[in-house]
């Protein structure tokens, strides 16, 4: 009897040796990259402690398994896990239980087409460029706020997101319109012209967005639009053009003359008015400064090859400005040693050329 007791409390020793080994020493059987961990949606405690041990996330399945039983009561959360360092069973069961699945940061700057948007996507290796492009593509959940959107472009805010490695191009640009809805809300869109609709303001903003990289500006240049509409002068907008080569395809990052008589709803120098749809996705001052443009006499604005714009009433003043922009531009090529403040980097483009009056 004393035999067997003793037999008894040396198994009793061993096996609490072995379950503190297994739950509370910090373990590693996995290399010094990392490993990630996919739990599936509905696993079973067996099936999770079977992958985390076979990946060497945890030492023992057996002990992991007991450690979920014994804690039963939470819920394991679906998702992918990523281990880079050794850590005990409890710290792994609370990973898994709070679902703090892995996440990257996918950051979409300002002024971002959809188009560049895929091709973020697609290098930072959350999917493929079309497979982001076919859900962009598709407006059905933007119909209830811009009936008549032709995409989901400039519904696709920019911001700083967390995503999983792995997304649905549905799943991104949702989070991506949520993200829209939630910031339109915090918009005076009470100071909104009565005529102009959501998909005008965005339409706008995305205009005034693509031609200045400048907050501060962003307000002169949407009254310098707001002008032209009013009176009926083409936008004569050079981002508009760019937009319409790349959706078929035939932008190579500069444009020329000829573009300018591209055929295309999107050509706002052929087409009066707003272009059918936003051209870009804008941030909140760009909305800000479509929302409400302040008054200004001012038709025209060229680059100032200081990141701004030199602006003018007349069509005079403004092939002045022109003159004066290539004339610094020449000097700059001349004296690259003098360097200066950078010109207005893309995407936000400007009119460099002379314009005639429109009729």
């Amino acid at each position: 009897m004393r035999r067997a007791f003793l037999f008894l409390l040396i198994l009793l020793i061993l096996a609490g040796g072995y379950l503190y080994l297994a739950l509370y020493r910090p373990y590693q059987g996995f290399s010094s990259d990392g490993v990630y961990v996919d739990i599936p949606r509905g696993a079973s405690q067996r099936t999770i402690s079977r992958l985390l041990a076979e990946n060497g996330v945890v030492r023992s399945r057996i002990a992991f398994e007991m450690l979920c039983r014994q804690r039963g009561r939470r819920t394991m959360q679906a998702g992918e896990y990523f281990f880079d360092r050794p850590v005990t069973s409890f710290a792994v069961y609370d990973a898994i239980a709070n679902g703090r699945v892995f996440v990257k940061e996918f950051v979409i700057p300002e002024g971002f087409t959809m188009f560049d948007i895929a091709n973020l996507a697609a290098q930072d290796g959350f999917l493929t460029r079309d497979e982001f492009l076919v859900a962009a593509r598709d407006p059905s959940s933007v119909r209830d706020i811009a009936p008549g959107a032709p995409s989901l472009e400039g519904f696709l805010f920019p911001a700083t997101y967390e995503f999983p490695r792995h997304m649905t191009g549905k799943d991104m640009t949702a989070a991506m319109v949520k993200k829209f809805r939630q910031e339109w809300l915090t918009l005076p869109v009470a100071d909104a012209p009565p005529h102009q609709s959501i998909q005008d303001t965005v339409t706008l903003a995305s205009l005034v967005e693509r031609e200045t990289p400048r907050p501060e500006e962003r307000p002169h240049v949407a009254g310098v639009f707001e002008n032209r509409l009013r009176i009926g002068q083409p936008l004569q907008c050079d981002p508009t053009v760019a937009y319409a080569l790349s959706l078929v395809g035939a932008y190579t990052g500069k444009l020329n003359g000829e573009d300018l008589h591209f055929s295309s709803p999107y050509n706002t120098y052929r087409n009066r008015g707003l272009p059918p749809g936003p051209i870009a996705n804008p941030g909140e001052a760009a909305l800000r400064a479509a929302l409400d443009p302040p008054p200004t006499d001012d038709l025209y604005f060229v680059a100032n090859t200081e990141g701004g714009h030199f602006f003018s009433k007349t069509l005079q003043e403004h092939n002045h400005n022109v003159a004066r922009y290539r004339q610094l531009l020449e000097e700059e090529s001349q004296n690259p040693s003098t360097g200066g403040p950078p010109t207005a980097p893309a995407p936000a483009m400007t009119k460099s050329r002379p314009v005639r009056s429109s009729p």
